[in-house]
């Protein structure tokens, strides 16, 4: 074990602190349901930024785009888009603010505002949508238990800590048991302080991550400084052709494994299918989890749209910091890291914690520990508080005790998070893999969350009917499909949104359209564009002066460059630490002038 007093004491300081926020912000929390669930709608956008920034710099992600990086080089940028990464550009320009407009506490409550509280299917799509959310908390749990657990197994060896536990743990639950101690602590405060003592411990955390990420690059750079990286061609090229054409074989054989069993060697046919369901998932608007809470928990739409956009200038650069840093120690220094699991199996995975292990200097140690502990406790504190709004919110307060009081609700909240966290981690117990959680997420269970979800946006005629079939269609399809099928769970995407959109448009027709009442006061409220003309002109009749949301070309022009700009960002500090001054600066031009258009195309013209 590597980690000196000091690293310890860094460690120990930052749990305590995250304690003390929760007994501190106890009694603010406990104001009322607002103020627990949603910091009472009163955090100003920016803190809530670093926040939902903070959570999405999550451990089990982390380690999972280090192996990419090490693996695809910057062809890896891409490889978020599963996602889909760029969700957050479509949301910053117009998801966002329409989103806020319901004024609404979750997604399911938010259905009110879409679909009324009569009539046919209302009720039941609630309850999917619930569901829903609950599984891809519980997924999300479970992949930052997993995560943790392998990160945590590297720093704290299981021959050192054996000796003072009184009972036996077989070798392959070594990280799980990691992962229930610190779990512990993360439900501790993130349970006790709400909403609020969640953004402000992410706040911190953000802090002590950009700290460690700049010293990570600091480190990589002067290591690599006067050395070669032996590299496979194209691998310092983010461009791509049909096939993926990185070769390892004379290099490190094993990674051409890694490339196989990932099935991403036909690169061109897995861009295209991740941009498809990149475009309908993004277009559907958030799914119901932490980053959905952070939206409706901005002051106001102008603010949503703010905060959205905000997440990716302060996450990338910083968080590929990190990325890149580790990257190029690994693959410097590879033959001395041990990258694989107790069965002696290659887990590429490991290269995170194994570069941080071999690398970091005492402090800086103790401060990356720190940062990515606290990277697990975020995603999974903002997960758990989703989770809780939901059953709380939705289900505990509208169907089993609507009277309740505030003391009973605060009670309840802390009740539904303790179980909560037990069913993560039961979960956390049947995966072995960050990667197959993630895929199944992204690939599977959010594949028949897509159709459902874009028509609510954008067509009148879709009501709760519809959005009932479509997602149980979609949801069910997802849950059954690994065990009929084999491959990326990306593959089974069309299939599946197929199924959904079918379903989806089927359980409409089946039933009368949404209460006229509540579609016009949903579209002036909202003002989405789409596929509205009868609530339009309905809406006219009544008021005249009321125009039609007619941004649609100009949205569409801020989501293209605001990807560019995105994926600029995340360039940009990979050129930076490898030292690639030419595409550095191209990538630094085309930012700015990027930035320089959008100021104008949409900062200028954000209203609530």
């Amino acid at each position: 074990m590597k980690l000196q007093l000091i690293d310890i004491l860094i460690l120990v300081a930052y749990l305590a602190t995250m304690i003390f926020i929760g007994f501190y912000m106890r009694k603010k929390a406990k104001a009322n349901k607002d103020s627990y669930l949603m910091g009472g709608k009163s955090l100003p956008w920016y803190m809530l930024g670093l926040s939902d920034a903070s959570d999405m710099f999550d451990i089990s992600g982390t380690m999972w785009m280090v192996s990419l990086c090490f693996v695809y080089g910057l062809k890896s940028i891409w490889i978020p888009w599963l996602w889909p990464s760029f969700n957050q550009v479509f949301m910053m320009m117009f998801l966002s603010k329409w989103l806020r407009r319901s004024n609404a506490n979750t997604g399911a409550e938010w259905l009110i505002t879409r679909f009324g509280t009569e009539g046919k299917g209302v009720q039941a799509s609630q309850i999917i949508v619930i569901a829903f959310a609950l599984l891809s908390c519980f997924g999300f749990l479970a992949y930052g238990f997993v995560g943790l657990g392998k990160f945590v197994e590297i720093f704290i060896p299981w021959e050192v800590v054996h000796p003072y536990i009184p009972f036996e743990i077989p070798t392959k639950y070594i990280p799980h048991f990691y992962g229930v101690v610190f779990t512990i602590i993360a439900t501790f405060y993130s349970v006790l302080g709400g909403m609020h003592s969640i953004v402000l411990g992410d706040v911190i955390k953000y802090a002590i991550m950009t700290v460690a990420c700049i010293a990570i690059a600091i480190i990589a750079m002067s290591h690599l400084d006067g050395q070669t990286l032996n590299l496979p061609a194209g691998w310092d090229n983010p461009f791509f052709g049909w096939n993926l054409g990185l070769d390892w074989s004379t290099i490190l054989p094993e990674v051409n494994q890694k490339i196989e069993s990932d099935g991403y060697s036909v690169f061109g046919l897995f861009f295209g299918m991740m941009l498809l369901k990149g475009i309908f998932a993004s277009l559907a608007g958030p799914a119901p989890n932490y980053d959905m809470q952070k939206v409706l928990s901005t002051r106001s739409p102008k603010e949503a749209s703010k905060m959205t956009g905000f997440v990716s200038i302060i996450l990338l650069p910083i968080r590929y910091s990190m990325i890149v840093g580790l990257t190029v120690l690994a693959l410097l220094y590879y033959n001395q890291l041990n990258v694989k699991d107790p069965s002696g199996h290659y887990d590429f995975e490991l290269l995170l914690p194994g570069t941080i292990n071999a690398f970091m200097p005492v402090g800086i140690l103790g401060i990356v520990i720190t940062g990515l502990m606290g990277a697990f406790m975020g995603t999974f504190s903002g997960t758990l508080n989703a989770a809780q709004a939901y059953i709380v919110n939705d289900i505990y307060l509208k169907h089993i005790n609507p009277n309740a009081g505030t003391k009973k609700t605060i009670k309840m909240n802390y009740i539904v998070g303790l179980v909560v966290v037990v069913i993560g981690i039961l979960l956390g117990f049947m995966a072995t893999s960050v990667n197959d959680i993630l895929q199944w997420i992204v690939g599977g269970l959010y594949g028949g969350y897509v159709a459902a979800n874009c028509l609510k946006w954008y067509w009148w005629r879709f009501n709760a009917n519809g959005f009932f079939w479509g997602m149980t269609a979609g949801i069910v399809a997802a849950l059954i499909m690994p065990y009929f099928t084999t491959g990326l769970p990306l593959y089974w995407w069309p299939l599946l949104f197929a199924i959904s959109m079918t379903a989806s448009i089927l359980g409409t027709l089946s039933a009368p359209p949404t209460d006229a009442k509540v579609l016009r006061k949903f579209y002036m409220t909202v003002r989405p564009w789409g596929f509205w003309q009868p609530v339009l002109e309905a809406v006219q009749a009544e008021n005249p002066s009321f125009e039609a949301n007619k941004n649609f070309k100009l949205d569409m022009l801020n989501v293209a460059l605001g990807i560019l700009a995105q994926l600029c960002l995340t360039l940009l500090p990979m050129y930076f630490v490898l030292g690639m001054n030419t595409p550095l600066l191209i990538d630094i031009a085309v930012m700015i002038g990027v930035i320089f258009v959008l100021k104008r195309t949409w900062w200028n013209k954000l209203e609530d």
